[in-house]
């Protein structure tokens, strides 16, 4: 029998693994080239994997709720329409696990299955968030959402991770771990997420109870929601954000594209928008300030070798996904516009590959698409800037000329640039969105694309 394995794809330098949510083909099922058939997710985002060729799921590696590593075989995929194996692949396999091993796994069995069936929550009661690897360990181990809050995080904002939970699983039969010791490291945990006051004391951070009322409706947030309210909260934790603004003349650019986009149009076969005229202007910038294309690790200032943009993308169930523009100060006009309509499209599709929402190095959100003539974004951890366009309007201006200055209409465009004070201050933060300005301001009316 021919057949293909299906690996768990590549999904940017900082995931190195996803957990299995839904299986979309069932084995013995006929699937096609580029046909997703299994759902993943991450910390960051839900995508789907496609099949690499046409043939039948003969076989799944791994169950729904299990974590797959990058790289890892996830399914298998025959290609001359064999029946599946009903025996299972142990070539790989070349251990024999030792006795000890054996007893040890056999030992907790019955302890693990009385409690199995606990539910481990994204967010504990202390506010601090629980990675789908570690969740997926807590369950698996038969750790309670008490006993997972009571561990000290050695991630940022006293998170854990995978090396605490092991650690703690390990030594978890160890009876000097008391009750004392428990209560101590609950609040050590308090200590490590509870942001300090001027006066030195902590300040926790408490949701309000909300009220329902006999007409409310509760809906619950579907995962994507949940994952992007954890990261905008993190994000506001992590970083003070400053805002500054610009109100940019960009009637050249204006009178341009509608000089050009039914041309553009019938020749390219698609539509040619601001957003890549935008995203050009901010790679220039970028060059000319590399400040802004940095991340924070630590102390540790990480300047980005590359100039990767993301553009916020709303989705039609009302949620919210960045695409990247990898190398985006390498394309011309012409292929900006062609990646950005291309990303968008499969954006509103749900086909976006993993590694296109990874990598990210500034972002760039128009919420001029609302009606709005600015806002205030929050930054995309782990970068410092985040630039928010707004809409375009037609307002009178003073029009300066060799014959002194005039009134005129013209379409004028607020930009505002949010930025991580800690690394970017005013001087810089400021000037790099008058610096974007400049080159919409300049934009040549003749230009060819």
């Amino acid at each position: 029998m021919a057949e293909i394995e299906v690996l768990l794809p590549k999904m940017g330098e900082s995931v190195a693994e996803a957990t299995v949510t839904t299986w979309l083909k069932s084995e013995g099922e006929l699937v096609e080239a580029e046909e997703s058939i299994i759902e993943i997710a991450t910390d960051k985002v839900d995508s789907e994997v496609p099949s690499p060729a046409e043939g039948i799921l003969v076989k799944k590696l791994f169950q729904e709720g299990e974590v797959a590593k990058v790289g890892d075989v996830i399914a298998i995929i025959s290609t001359d329409g064999d029946a599946p194996s009903t025996k299972p692949d142990t070539s790989a396999n070349t251990e024999t696990p030792s006795k000890e091993v054996i007893a040890e796994v056999e030992a907790p069995v019955v302890a693990k299955a009385a409690i199995s069936d606990v539910t481990i929550s994204k967010t504990g009661n202390s506010g601090r968030f629980y990675s789908p690897l570690v969740r997926n360990i807590a369950k698996t181990e038969g750790i309670s959402m008490d006993e997972l809050e009571a561990i000290t995080g050695s991630g940022k904002g006293g998170r854990v991770t995978k090396v605490d939970i092991l650690a703690y699983v390990k030594d978890r039969g160890n009876e000097s771990v008391t009750k004392s010791t428990t209560l101590a490291k609950k609040e050590e945990v308090k200590k490590a997420i509870t942001p300090a006051s001027a006066s030195g004391n902590t300040i926790q951070i408490k949701q309000p109870s909300v009220h329902v009322g006999p007409n409310d409706e509760i809906v619950e947030m579907d995962r994507m929601r949940k994952l992007i309210a954890d990261h905008m909260v993190m994000s506001k934790h992590v970083s003070p954000h400053v805002t500054s603004y610009v109100e940019a003349d960009v009637t050249n650019i204006v009178n341009w594209r509608n000089s050009v986009k039914n041309e553009f149009q019938k020749r390219e076969g698609e539509k040619i928008t601001f957003t890549p005229i935008f995203i050009e202007a901010i790679a220039k910038a970028i060059k000319d300030m590399p400040g802004v294309n940095v991340s924070i690790d630590g102390t540790n200032i990480i300047q980005r070798g590359n100039i990767n943009i993301g553009m916020a993308a709303a989705l039609p169930s009302g949620n919210l996904i960045v695409p990247v523009i990898k190398n985006a100060d390498r394309l011309n006009l012409l292929g900006l516009t062609k990646t950005v309509n291309d990303l968008a499209k499969r954006a509103r599709e749900n086909k976006l590959l993993p590694d296109e929402i990874q990598g990210g190095t500034y972002t760039m959100t128009n919420v001029g698409t609302f009606g709005n003539v600015m806002g205030t974004p929050i930054i995309n951890q782990p970068q410092v800037c985040i630039m928010a366009v707004g809409a375009i309007r037609k307002k009178p201006a003073v029009i300066e000329t060799p014959q002194g200055d005039t009134l005129g209409i013209r379409h004028m465009m607020f930009l505002s640039h949010a930025y991580d004070h800690r690394v970017v201050d005013g001087a810089l933060g400021g000037t790099f969105v008058r610096k974007v300005a400049d080159y919409l301001e300049a934009f040549d009316p003749n230009r060819e694309i």
